[in-house]
Protein backbone atom coordinates (compact mmCIF):
# COMPACT_ATOMS: atom_id res chain seq x y z
CA UNK A 1 0.00 0.00 0.00
CA UNK A 2 1.22 3.52 -0.83
CA UNK A 3 1.10 6.28 1.78
CA UNK A 4 -1.55 8.15 -0.22
CA UNK A 5 -3.77 5.07 -0.04
CA UNK A 6 -3.54 4.72 3.74
CA UNK A 7 -6.49 6.66 5.10
CA UNK A 8 -5.71 8.23 8.52
CA UNK A 9 -7.88 10.02 11.08
CA UNK A 10 -5.78 12.15 13.44
CA UNK A 11 -6.93 12.96 17.01
CA UNK A 12 -5.18 15.74 18.92
CA UNK A 13 -5.52 19.11 20.60
CA UNK A 14 -2.40 21.03 21.75
CA UNK A 15 0.83 22.16 20.12
CA UNK A 16 2.49 18.86 21.07
CA UNK A 17 0.23 17.10 18.54
CA UNK A 18 0.68 19.66 15.75
CA UNK A 19 4.28 18.66 14.98
CA UNK A 20 3.23 15.07 14.26
CA UNK A 21 0.23 16.15 12.18
CA UNK A 22 2.43 18.47 10.15
CA UNK A 23 4.95 15.70 9.60
CA UNK A 24 2.28 13.45 8.14
CA UNK A 25 0.71 16.14 5.96
CA UNK A 26 4.05 17.51 4.72
CA UNK A 27 5.22 14.02 3.73
CA UNK A 28 2.15 13.20 1.70
CA UNK A 29 0.16 10.95 4.00
CA UNK A 30 -3.60 10.85 3.50
CA UNK A 31 -5.08 12.54 6.57
CA UNK A 32 -8.77 12.04 5.82
CA UNK A 33 -9.98 13.94 8.91
CA UNK A 34 -8.78 15.65 12.06
CA UNK A 35 -10.61 15.33 15.39
CA UNK A 36 -10.00 17.94 18.08
CA UNK A 37 -11.73 19.43 21.11
CA UNK A 38 -14.57 21.95 20.70
CA UNK A 39 -13.64 25.64 20.87
CA UNK A 40 -13.70 27.01 24.41
CA UNK A 41 -14.24 30.41 25.98
CA UNK A 42 -11.16 31.76 27.73
CA UNK A 43 -9.53 34.95 28.96
CA UNK A 44 -10.96 38.19 30.27
CA UNK A 45 -12.47 38.99 26.88
CA UNK A 46 -14.38 35.67 26.87
CA UNK A 47 -13.17 34.96 23.37
CA UNK A 48 -13.65 31.61 21.67
CA UNK A 49 -10.28 29.88 21.55
CA UNK A 50 -9.44 27.28 18.92
CA UNK A 51 -7.10 24.39 19.68
CA UNK A 52 -3.66 24.44 18.06
CA UNK A 53 -4.63 21.36 16.05
CA UNK A 54 -7.78 23.08 14.75
CA UNK A 55 -5.79 26.12 13.66
CA UNK A 56 -3.41 23.87 11.72
CA UNK A 57 -6.25 21.83 10.17
CA UNK A 58 -8.03 24.96 8.97
CA UNK A 59 -4.85 26.42 7.52
CA UNK A 60 -4.26 23.23 5.53
CA UNK A 61 -7.84 22.56 4.50
CA UNK A 62 -8.20 19.31 6.42
CA UNK A 63 -11.70 17.99 7.21
CA UNK A 64 -12.39 18.76 10.87
CA UNK A 65 -14.57 17.14 13.54
CA UNK A 66 -15.14 18.64 17.02
CA UNK A 67 -17.45 16.34 18.97
CA UNK A 68 -18.67 17.31 22.42
CA UNK A 69 -19.09 13.65 23.29
CA UNK A 70 -17.03 10.88 21.72
CA UNK A 71 -19.88 8.36 21.98
CA UNK A 72 -22.29 10.66 20.13
CA UNK A 73 -23.96 8.48 17.45
CA UNK A 74 -23.62 11.19 14.79
CA UNK A 75 -19.88 11.45 15.43
CA UNK A 76 -19.41 7.67 15.44
CA UNK A 77 -21.39 7.36 12.22
CA UNK A 78 -19.29 10.09 10.61
CA UNK A 79 -16.11 8.20 11.50
CA UNK A 80 -17.54 5.03 10.00
CA UNK A 81 -18.35 6.92 6.79
CA UNK A 82 -14.73 8.03 6.51
CA UNK A 83 -13.73 4.35 6.64
CA UNK A 84 -10.17 5.08 7.76
CA UNK A 85 -7.48 2.39 7.92
CA UNK A 86 -5.69 3.86 10.94
CA UNK A 87 -6.38 6.26 13.83
CA UNK A 88 -3.53 8.22 15.45
CA UNK A 89 -4.06 9.84 18.87
CA UNK A 90 -1.77 12.44 20.46
CA UNK A 91 -2.63 14.49 23.57
CA UNK A 92 -6.38 13.92 23.29
CA UNK A 93 -9.17 12.63 25.48
CA UNK A 94 -9.57 8.98 26.35
CA UNK A 95 -11.33 7.28 23.44
CA UNK A 96 -14.24 4.87 23.95
CA UNK A 97 -13.84 1.40 22.49
CA UNK A 98 -16.50 2.08 19.86
CA UNK A 99 -14.03 4.60 18.41
CA UNK A 100 -10.56 3.12 18.95
CA UNK A 101 -11.60 -0.36 17.79
CA UNK A 102 -13.02 0.96 14.51
CA UNK A 103 -10.09 1.09 12.02
CA UNK A 104 -8.85 -2.17 10.50
CA UNK A 105 -5.18 -1.42 11.31
CA UNK A 106 -5.92 -0.22 14.84
CA UNK A 107 -5.42 2.98 16.79
CA UNK A 108 -2.02 4.02 18.12
CA UNK A 109 -1.06 6.74 20.56
CA UNK A 110 2.09 8.81 21.04
CA UNK A 111 2.82 9.28 24.75
CA UNK A 112 5.46 11.58 26.27
CA UNK A 113 7.18 9.07 28.52
CA UNK A 114 9.03 5.77 28.58
CA UNK A 115 6.00 3.60 29.27
CA UNK A 116 5.03 2.01 31.57
CA UNK A 117 6.58 4.84 33.55
CA UNK A 118 4.45 7.97 33.81
CA UNK A 119 1.12 6.80 32.52
CA UNK A 120 -1.35 9.66 32.72
CA UNK A 121 -2.04 13.24 31.70
CA UNK A 122 1.18 14.99 32.81
CA UNK A 123 4.15 12.70 32.05
CA UNK A 124 6.65 15.46 31.22
CA UNK A 125 5.90 17.54 34.31
CA UNK A 126 5.89 14.57 36.67
CA UNK A 127 9.15 13.09 35.40
CA UNK A 128 11.03 16.35 36.03
CA UNK A 129 9.29 17.01 39.35
CA UNK A 130 10.40 13.54 40.50
CA UNK A 131 14.03 14.26 39.58
CA UNK A 132 14.27 11.77 36.71
CA UNK A 133 17.45 11.92 34.62
CA UNK A 134 15.84 10.38 31.54
CA UNK A 135 12.51 10.41 29.75
CA UNK A 136 11.29 9.71 26.25
CA UNK A 137 8.40 8.87 23.97
CA UNK A 138 6.43 5.73 23.18
CA UNK A 139 3.99 4.73 20.47
CA UNK A 140 1.56 1.99 21.46
CA UNK A 141 -1.76 0.51 20.39
CA UNK A 142 -4.81 1.48 22.43
CA UNK A 143 -6.66 -1.03 24.58
CA UNK A 144 -9.18 -0.82 27.42
CA UNK A 145 -6.93 0.42 30.24
CA UNK A 146 -5.39 3.85 29.64
CA UNK A 147 -1.75 3.92 28.46
CA UNK A 148 -1.34 0.14 28.83
CA UNK A 149 -1.37 -1.16 25.25
CA UNK A 150 1.39 -3.04 23.42
CA UNK A 151 4.35 -0.81 22.58
CA UNK A 152 5.47 -0.24 18.98
CA UNK A 153 8.47 2.10 19.28
CA UNK A 154 10.26 3.83 22.12
CA UNK A 155 13.06 6.40 22.23
CA UNK A 156 14.77 8.08 25.17
CA UNK A 157 16.40 11.43 25.87
CA UNK A 158 18.31 12.67 28.91
CA UNK A 159 16.79 15.28 31.20
CA UNK A 160 19.62 17.76 31.64
CA UNK A 161 20.08 19.85 34.77
CA UNK A 162 19.29 22.92 32.65
CA UNK A 163 15.99 21.47 31.38
CA UNK A 164 12.50 22.42 32.46
CA UNK A 165 9.08 21.21 31.34
CA UNK A 166 9.13 23.59 28.38
CA UNK A 167 12.45 22.48 26.92
CA UNK A 168 11.69 18.78 27.40
CA UNK A 169 8.22 19.26 25.87
CA UNK A 170 9.70 20.83 22.75
CA UNK A 171 12.35 18.13 22.39
CA UNK A 172 9.85 15.30 22.80
CA UNK A 173 7.46 17.02 20.41
CA UNK A 174 10.04 16.91 17.60
CA UNK A 175 11.19 13.40 18.49
CA UNK A 176 7.57 12.32 18.57
CA UNK A 177 6.84 13.66 15.10
CA UNK A 178 9.69 11.56 13.72
CA UNK A 179 8.54 8.48 15.59
CA UNK A 180 4.90 8.83 14.51
CA UNK A 181 6.01 8.76 10.88
CA UNK A 182 8.36 5.85 11.59
CA UNK A 183 5.50 3.93 13.21
CA UNK A 184 3.20 4.60 10.25
CA UNK A 185 5.93 3.44 7.85
CA UNK A 186 6.33 0.16 9.75
CA UNK A 187 2.59 -0.39 9.48
CA UNK A 188 2.68 0.37 5.75
CA UNK A 189 5.62 -1.85 4.87
CA UNK A 190 4.62 -4.76 7.10
CA UNK A 191 7.63 -4.60 9.44
CA UNK A 192 5.55 -3.65 12.48
CA UNK A 193 6.57 -5.37 15.71
CA UNK A 194 4.97 -4.86 19.10
CA UNK A 195 5.80 -5.92 22.63
CA UNK A 196 3.80 -5.79 25.84
CA UNK A 197 4.67 -3.22 28.46
CA UNK A 198 6.86 -4.70 31.21
CA UNK A 199 5.18 -5.41 34.51
CA UNK A 200 6.12 -3.74 37.76
CA UNK A 201 7.54 -0.48 36.41
CA UNK A 202 4.36 1.60 36.49
CA UNK A 203 4.59 5.19 37.75
CA UNK A 204 1.51 7.41 37.56
CA UNK A 205 1.48 10.89 36.01
CA UNK A 206 -1.85 12.41 37.07
CA UNK A 207 -3.05 15.79 35.88
CA UNK A 208 -1.45 18.82 37.53
CA UNK A 209 -3.68 20.57 40.05
CA UNK A 210 -3.23 23.84 41.94
CA UNK A 211 -1.99 22.08 45.06
CA UNK A 212 0.83 20.51 43.02
CA UNK A 213 2.06 24.01 42.19
CA UNK A 214 2.19 25.41 45.74
CA UNK A 215 5.75 25.41 47.09
CA UNK A 216 6.31 23.93 50.55
CA UNK A 217 9.46 25.59 51.88
CA UNK A 218 9.77 22.89 54.54
CA UNK A 219 10.89 20.50 51.81
CA UNK A 220 14.51 20.06 50.77
CA UNK A 221 16.03 22.41 48.21
CA UNK A 222 16.38 19.74 45.53
CA UNK A 223 12.68 18.83 45.77
CA UNK A 224 11.68 22.47 45.42
CA UNK A 225 14.11 23.01 42.55
CA UNK A 226 12.68 20.03 40.66
CA UNK A 227 9.13 21.17 41.35
CA UNK A 228 9.91 24.59 39.85
CA UNK A 229 11.61 23.03 36.80
CA UNK A 230 8.81 20.54 36.27
CA UNK A 231 6.15 23.25 36.26
CA UNK A 232 8.02 25.91 34.26
CA UNK A 233 6.92 27.74 32.20
CA UNK A 234 3.38 26.43 32.67
CA UNK A 235 1.44 26.23 34.92
CA UNK A 236 4.34 27.41 37.19
CA UNK A 237 5.07 26.84 40.85
CA UNK A 238 3.92 29.60 43.19
CA UNK A 239 4.32 30.92 46.71
CA UNK A 240 2.81 33.49 49.02
CA UNK A 241 5.21 36.39 49.57
CA UNK A 242 5.30 38.62 52.66
CA UNK A 243 7.08 41.97 52.25
CA UNK A 244 8.75 44.23 54.82
CA UNK A 245 5.46 46.10 55.42
CA UNK A 246 3.52 42.93 56.17
CA UNK A 247 1.73 42.97 52.82
CA UNK A 248 1.16 39.57 51.19
CA UNK A 249 0.85 38.63 47.53
CA UNK A 250 1.36 35.54 45.40
CA UNK A 251 4.18 35.08 42.93
CA UNK A 252 4.95 32.42 40.36
CA UNK A 253 8.53 31.16 40.43
CA UNK A 254 9.97 30.03 37.10
CA UNK A 255 13.65 29.47 37.71
CA UNK A 256 15.80 28.54 40.69
CA UNK A 257 19.36 27.42 41.31
CA UNK A 258 20.81 25.09 43.91
CA UNK A 259 23.54 26.72 45.97
CA UNK A 260 24.79 24.00 48.33
CA UNK A 261 24.84 26.64 51.07
CA UNK A 262 23.60 25.56 54.48
CA UNK A 263 20.58 27.37 55.91
CA UNK A 264 22.50 28.57 58.91
CA UNK A 265 20.05 30.09 61.37
CA UNK A 266 17.39 30.85 58.76
CA UNK A 267 13.94 29.26 59.00
CA UNK A 268 12.37 27.60 55.93
CA UNK A 269 10.77 30.26 53.75
CA UNK A 270 12.92 33.10 55.08
CA UNK A 271 14.21 35.36 52.29
CA UNK A 272 17.84 36.45 52.19
CA UNK A 273 18.82 39.29 49.85
CA UNK A 274 22.41 39.85 48.80
CA UNK A 275 22.67 42.84 46.46
CA UNK A 276 20.69 41.93 43.32
CA UNK A 277 20.35 38.27 44.31
CA UNK A 278 17.62 36.61 46.35
CA UNK A 279 17.74 33.33 48.26
CA UNK A 280 15.18 31.38 50.24
CA UNK A 281 15.79 28.97 53.09
CA UNK A 282 14.46 25.43 52.72
CA UNK A 283 14.59 22.38 54.98
CA UNK A 284 18.30 21.92 54.29
CA UNK A 285 19.89 24.55 52.03
CA UNK A 286 19.49 28.00 50.56
CA UNK A 287 17.96 28.05 47.09
CA UNK A 288 18.42 31.00 44.75
CA UNK A 289 15.40 32.54 43.02
CA UNK A 290 16.35 33.59 39.48
CA UNK A 291 13.07 34.65 37.86
CA UNK A 292 9.52 35.12 39.06
CA UNK A 293 6.21 36.85 38.39
CA UNK A 294 4.27 38.75 41.07
CA UNK A 295 0.49 38.54 40.69
CA UNK A 296 -0.73 41.01 38.07
CA UNK A 297 2.77 41.73 36.74
CA UNK A 298 5.01 40.35 34.01
CA UNK A 299 7.68 37.73 34.51
CA UNK A 300 10.98 39.30 35.53
CA UNK A 301 14.50 38.54 36.64
CA UNK A 302 15.16 38.75 40.37
CA UNK A 303 17.27 41.91 39.99
CA UNK A 304 14.26 43.71 38.46
CA UNK A 305 11.89 42.30 41.07
CA UNK A 306 14.03 43.65 43.91
CA UNK A 307 13.79 47.18 42.53
CA UNK A 308 10.12 47.29 43.49
CA UNK A 309 9.70 44.68 46.20
CA UNK A 310 11.24 44.00 49.59
CA UNK A 311 10.29 40.40 50.44
CA UNK A 312 11.12 38.99 53.86
CA UNK A 313 9.41 35.61 53.77
CA UNK A 314 7.87 33.05 51.46
CA UNK A 315 4.90 31.26 53.02
CA UNK A 316 3.44 27.84 52.32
Amino acid sequence: MEKKDLKIVFFGTPEFAVASLDRLVSNGYNVAAVVTMPDKIAGRGHKMIKSDVKVYAEEHGLPLLQPEKLKNPEFVDRLREIDADLFIVIAFRMLPEVVWAMPRLGTFNLHGSLLPKYRGAAPINRAIMNGEKETGITTFFLKHEIDTGDMIEQRSTPIEDSDNAGTVHDRLMEMGAEMVESTVKSILDGTLETRPQPEGEFIGAPKIFKEDCAIDWNKQALNIHNQVRGLSPYPAAFTLVEDANGKEFTAKIFETALTGKNNGNHEPGEVIIEGKRMFAATADELIEILSLQPAGKKRMETSAFLLGYKPVRFKN
